[in-house]
């Protein structure tokens, strides 16, 4: 069986540090390993509409500044297939008939749908398009055969969902469908990273990001704003770890070279720490620290992101031609369904020789 990963992000804003480690990443390190057989990046418009309906042009101002971050964060176009998700129709009509497959309370008991909707305070205003997002992802996933889905930890429960949809159809019509596995990321504190302010959850929504294209002085002003620990008041006070989103973002990004660089007077963050909780350590120099190690990661991202916005029709181009090799893999994945289905009457030569068999 090929290796086929299949991942992409809602378009509804530019895409965060929270995005980067926590999903792009690691495609971008998947796809050199050169194991896959196929990689594709999906950027998904039509779920993004599910709760922005009312403002397209919200989605629309965003389909090529996902494609610049994935771009500038090493995603390769000669490797990977970026495509949008509204230029394969197919998709549509797959969801479909997996809608028949799964029950609203199986929908409503999937614990990343409740957590969306409690964000987003539908309440009893959901949309249905919204409750059948996990539907609409597996049949993204199935569509391209993909045994391999990168996500975070909370995208997990959809990841199960999906192997659920697969199993049972397969189960009534017979092995057509690949089974897919969920692969997280290696760095335990790049599962979840939180927002600046401390909130569980790093949204653009909250507005507490630091997004890929922010310059190097928007990334210093949100480093030095960040939420720490609000009893650590002066210097010599011991200070607490745990929330403190300073010390999380350094689990994530900081490397033990970071320290020769650009604090020699630590051996690494395991000794910062002790330093910390001890007391004489201030959050100042421990932002400033911070700072310099987001900047060592995101210069090099900034500086490949301007280099493609130059060469915007190049882009532009891509996914026109990526969108249209997405949509014959779908239509095969969709072909391959009906004929299981027995519901592909003009493409079935036995048809009418049943038909008339019956006598």
């Amino acid at each position: 069986m090929k290796k086929v990963i299949l991942t992409g992000d809602r378009p509804t804003g530019r895409l965060h540090i929270g995005h980067y480690v926590g999903s792009l990443k690691r495609r971008v390190e998947l796809q050199n390993t050169k194991e896959f057989d196929r990689i594709y990046i999906m950027i998904a418009d039509a779920q993004a509409l599910t709760d922005n309906f009312e403002h397209p042009e919200k989605v629309r101002s965003n389909i090529l500044e996902v494609a610049l971050d994935y771009l500038a964060c090493g995603l390769d176009p000669k490797k990977v297939c970026m495509f949008v998700q509204s230029a394969v129709p197919e998709l549509t009509e797959i969801t479909f008939y997996y809608m028949n497959l799964v029950t609203l309370s199986r929908l409503e008991r999937n614990p990343t749908v409740k957590a969306e909707i409690q964000m987003r305070g539908f309440e009893t205003s959901i949309p249905v398009g919204f409750v059948n997002y996990p539907i609409s992802q597996a049949a993204d996933i199935t569509a391209f055969k993909a045994t391999t889905v990168p996500v975070g930890e909370d995208q997990l429960p959809m990841i199960e969902q999906t192997r659920e949809i697969v199993r049972k159809f397969n189960a009534i019509y017979g092995e057509t469908l690949v089974e897919p596995e969920g692969v997280l990321s290696k760095n335990a504190a790049c599962l979840r990273l939180p927002g600046t302010d401390g909130k569980a959850k790093m949204s653009k929504s909250l507005g507490n990001c630091i997004y890929l294209a922010d310059d190097a002085e928007e990334v210093r002003k949100k480093v030095m704003s960040m939420y720490t620990d609000p009893d650590h008041l002066r210097v010599s006070d011991p200070g607490k770890l745990e929330g403190n989103t300073v010390f999380t973002y350094l689990d994530a990004f900081c490397r033990d070279e970071h320290f020769a660089r650009y604090l020699p007077e630590y051996e690494n963050l395991d000794a910062l720490k002790n330093h910390y909780r001890a007391g004489g350590l201030g959050d100042v120099k421990v932002k400033k620290f911070l700072n310099r190690v987001l900047e060592e990661e995101l210069e090099p991202i900034r500086t490949r992101r301007l280099e493609y916005a130059g060469r915007i029709e190049e882009v532009y181009e891509m996914l026109k031609q990526n969108s249209i090799e997405a949509r014959r893999e779908a239509a095969d994945t969709l072909e391959r369904m009906k004929a299981a289905m027995k519901i592909n009457y003009f493409e079935d030569a036995d048809f009418l020789k049943d038909w008339n068999a019956r006598g």
